[in-house]
Formats: structure tokens, sequence, C-alpha cells
């Protein structure tokens, strides 16, 4: 049987490990060009996520050429950040992750390579090129066009091969829950995908819609969710050496999210023509959600049970704890207003962006940053470690650490006003054109300091 000890204990011993029996090999140079893709993706979504907020308040920004348009910007932000950025940096993990989980190295050295070609140079750099050329899906979270996206199934089937399989071929009932998280996402985003991308270009009007509402969800639930909390079943028990609260709880866990989370799409669709029967039973299953969100919050933070210290001074750790945290409060915003009295209020509000910000930045990114840290400490460049120091006990660790507190204060002063005003302009829409007009000036300060607030 696979012990904990197997899974997180032990020095990696580099490329050859495999050979001498010890661990199996880990394509450390697979994880370092998806880190390195990650961050470069990283920068430039975030520029374009900057140019789409400036352009709210000075329309002029870059001129009116149609490539530099509000519109396509904000797409390649949202599909940079979706693919670019959370795509690689999950990637590099499972690189790292795989072979320890499974026992076995990944399928093949030139398929990684392989699939990070596909990944880089046929999903998100030409993804980026048509969409600022005007050739795009009017489609929420699939915006690429229609070519880009068979390259995106290609790439899920590769990951098949190259992560799933080498599990498969361990003992399933030895295997930690990280590993059911890396087999889940892979698997259901590879179904779920052509159902958001291809379909409703397909069936036409209201029953389109309803399909490409599912994958809106199903991006989030069976994609960023899945692999996000396979990196913070990872971190946390590797970093406090511990084992997690309750094994029984994460399967618990992983399975209600399989299960619960494909019903929700259509919640995005209260109050339409879609059935109600179809409305009511994705709210229902987004209240369910919002309990299997707090078991397993609750099981993550109870495996930091006495680890108070290690908390404070691990820079995975800390990054990860943070994005537990925002894990429990942006599913539960999400269960809330799902619910008709509160959706009828917040629909056509900042609420809805504010939710999907707080999803991908503050649950998602930071777990995933965690993630990078983490590989970045264990990762050997030219060979093993060999005097057990954290490359961040020193100056760049307390960067890292005083970036991650700048990061906690700036979410404050925003949440502030994400809750603030939205609340009002929904209530405005409700009391008419008048209150609306009143609430404009109000509205434009917050506008403006979206550039600023990141």
């Amino acid at each position: 049987m696979t012990t904990f000890a197997q899974y997180f204990t032990g020095q990696d011993e580099g490329p050859n490990a495999q050979s001498s029996g010890a661990l199996p090999s880990i394509e450390y140079d697979l994880v370092r060009a998806h880190v390195f893709a990650s961050l470069v993706t990283l920068v430039i979504s975030v520029l374009f996520g900057i140019a789409v907020a400036t352009k709210f308040s000075f329309p002029e920004f870059l001129g009116g050429h149609g490539w530099l348009t509000w519109g396509r910007l904000r797409y390649n932000h949202t599909q940079g950040i979706f693919f670019g950025w959370l795509g690689n940096a999950f990637l590099a993990f499972f690189y790292y992750v795989v072979p320890r989980l499974a026992n076995r190295a990944v399928l093949g050295r030139r398929l990684g390579w392989f699939l990070f070609v596909i990944w880089n140079f046929a999903v998100v750099l030409p993804g980026w090129v048509l969409v600022a050329a005007g050739f795009t899906q009017p489609l929420e979270w699939a915006e690429f066009p229609l070519v880009v996206d068979a390259f995106v199934v290609l790439a899920f089937v590769l990951m098949v091969f190259e992560f799933v399989l080498p599990i498969l071929k361990a003992r399933l009932s030895d295997l930690y829950v990280s590993g059911w998280y890396v087999i889940g996402g892979i698997i259901f985003t590879m179904l779920a995908y052509p159902v958001g991308n291809f379909v409703p270009e397909l069936v036409p009007g209201a029953r389109g819609a309803a399909f490409s509402g599912l994958w809106i969800h199903d991006a989030v639930g069976l994609y960023v969710t899945p692999f996000a909390l396979a990196i913070a079943y990872y971190v946390i028990p590797a970093t406090t050496r511990r084992p997690i609260f309750s094994h029984f709880l994460s399967m618990v866990g992983f399975w209600l999210l399989f299960f619960m989370y494909p019903l929700n799409g259509t919640h995005h669709y209260v109050y339409s023509a879609i059935p109600m029967s179809a409305q009511k039973g994705a709210i229902a299953a987004s209240a369910y959600l919002g309990m299997d969100v707090i078991l397993v919050v609750t099981n993550l933070l109870l495996s930091l049970r006495g680890n108070s210290a290690t908390a404070s001074k691990d820079v995975p750790l800390r990054f990860v704890w943070f994005g537990v945290v925002a894990y429990l409060v942006v599913s539960l915003q999400g269960s809330v207003q799902a619910l008709m009295p509160v959706n009828r209020f917040i629909h056509f509000t900042d609420w809805v962006i504010g939710h999907s910000h707080l999803a991908m930045i503050g649950f998602a990114s930071f777990i995933a940053l965690g993630g990078i840290a983490q590989l970045v400490v264990l990762a050997p460049r030219n060979g093993p470690h060999i005097d057990g120091r954290r490359s961040y006990d020193c100056g760049p660790g307390r960067g890292a650490g005083l970036g991650v507190e700048r990061t906690m204060d700036r979410f404050d002063p925003y949440s502030r006003k994400l809750l603030a005003g939205p609340h009002t302009l929904g209530t405005s829409y409700s009391r008419g054109l008048s209150s609306l007009l009143d609430l404009s000036c109000d509205r434009a300060r917050v506008v403006r300091g979206k550039p600023i607030s990141g």
C-alpha cells in the first residue's frame, strides 16, 4: 500500500530518480516550461484587463482600431487567464504531482512537449490573435473560435494519456484525493467543453443559451475547481508534514462536487425563457453545492490545526490558505446569488462580476500561486537539494510574503466597494430611472478605481 510518507516525504532525486528506486522520474524541464509560460501569459492577461478597465472611464484609450476595442480586449483577458495563466500553472503542477501520486512517471516526455506546444501555440497564442482580428464566438467563457476549440479538446485528450493513464495504473484504492481531482477535472472538462463551445452553435435560441450556461459554470466547477483543490490537498499536508483531517470527507466532497456542479449552470438564467423546472433545479443544486464547499473547506482548514506557525511562515501554504478561505466566501456568495429573491436585485450588477473575479483571483489564482511556489521550492535546477533549506527563507521569501500581505490588504477596500455599490445599483433598478440617474456620479467614481484596484 502506498503510504502518506511515500507521497509527501523524501527529497527529490532529480530526473534519474526512477533508476535509483527512490522516486519515479519527474520531468522538471516541462515543469519549468509551464511555470514560465503561466507567468508570461499572466502578465499579458493582466495588461489586457487593465486596458479593459481603463476603457470604462476613457473610451478613447488605445484609439479606435478594431484590434484594440473593448470587447476583443475583454475576451483576450478572460481567455488568457483561463487557458494561459491557470492552464499552464495546473499543467506544471501535474508534471510534478502525478508521478508522486501514481508512483510512476507520466506517459511520455515527447508527448509532454507536444502538449506544451498545442496548449500555448495552438490554443493561447492563436486564440488571442484570432479574437483580436475579430474571429470569435459570442459565448461566455467560450470566446475563442471553433478552430481553437478543436485544439483544446485535443489537448484534453492528450492529458488523459499523459496524466490519467499513469494514475489508473496505480491501485485506486490507495490513491490520494489529489489524484482523484486530477482524474475528474481532466475527464469531465474533456466532455463538458464541447457542450459549451460546439452545441450552442448548432442549437438556436434559449436551448442553445442553456447549453452555454452549463459550460459557464462547468468552466469554473469542472476545470478550475478540481485542479485548484488538487493543489490545496497536496500542498497542505506536504508543508505541515501531517495527513489531512479526514480522507473520508475529502472523497465525499469530491463526489458531491462532480454530481452537483454540472447542474448549476442554468442559475445564470433565472427569470428567463428557459423552463422554470430547470431554473429551480439549478438553484437547488447551487444550495447543495454550498454545503459541499463548507465540508471541503472545513476538512482543509482542520488539516491546519496546530500549525498556525507554519501557516504564517510557509509561503506556499499562505497562498493556499487564503485561496481556501476565498473558496468558501465565493461559493457561499454564489449559492446566495442563485436564490430568486436575491437574483432579482443583483443579476445586472457588479455582484456577478465581483463573484467571478473573486473565484478566479482570490480562489484559483492564489492556490495556483501556492502550487507554483511549492514547485519553486522543491524542483531542483541542477540536482537535488542537499541542505534542506527553503528557498524563501531569505530575501526572496520575505518579498513573496510581503506581496501576499499587500494583495490581501487590497482586497479589503475593493470588496467594500464591491459589496456596497452593486446593492445600491440593484435597488436603484427596482426604483426606476430617476434613482439610476442619481446614482450615476457615485458609480463613475467606482469605475474609475477599477484600473488601480486591478
